[in-house]
């Protein structure tokens, strides 16, 4: 590490310490050519996660797109702005632990209705339509009856 007054290379530890909720640590460091004393910050660097879109094209995840669809599907509806933050956080955390650098936005997708479903069904279609392009009634009804279908199988608590 280079002090940043005289520019030498060497410097010790004086003092780590964990900061941001774990996710970095501070060090508080000494120069051992002039003795000036400076922090640094140290954390985990994330690979970027690049979504694959349905038109084969390749842009960057963004949490902002995925928690501005889910506030259009909510809108209206008893969900709070905290519960669609951590279903967006959820999504991520599932997206990093496959390991994959790139992701398909299809997958993304289905792992959000997966987390909207059991927060508020209403909005688990709006947004489901949106996303598989329900192109006609039919579609529609179709994705109903097989929500219908689980909860006349007894798989879905009653609300």
């Amino acid at each position: 590490m280079k002090c940043p007054f005289c520019d030498y290379s060497g410097t010790k530890v004086l003092d780590s310490r964990s900061a941001n909720e774990n996710k970095s640590i501070r060090r508080r460091r000494e120069c051992e050519k002039c003795t000036r004393r400076f922090t640094t910050f140290e954390m985990v660097e994330e690979t970027p996660l690049i979504v694959i879109k349905k038109d084969g094209s390749r842009e960057e995840f963004s949490r902002e797109k995925i928690l501005r669809g889910l506030i259009r599907a909510c809108e209206k509806r008893p969900v709070s702005m905290e519960r669609l933050e951590m279903i967006v956080s959820e999504v991520e955390m599932q997206l990093r632990t496959t390991a994959h650098a790139e992701v398909e936005s299809l997958g993304i997708g289905e792992i959000v209705m997966e987390q909207l479903y059991p927060v508020d069904e209403v909005a688990y279609i709006r947004f489901a339509s949106v996303y598989r392009q329900f192109k006609d009634i039919n579609m529609f009804l179709k994705e109903l009856t097989q929500i219908l279908g689980k909860h006349d199988s007894g798989l879905l608590r009653d609300k």
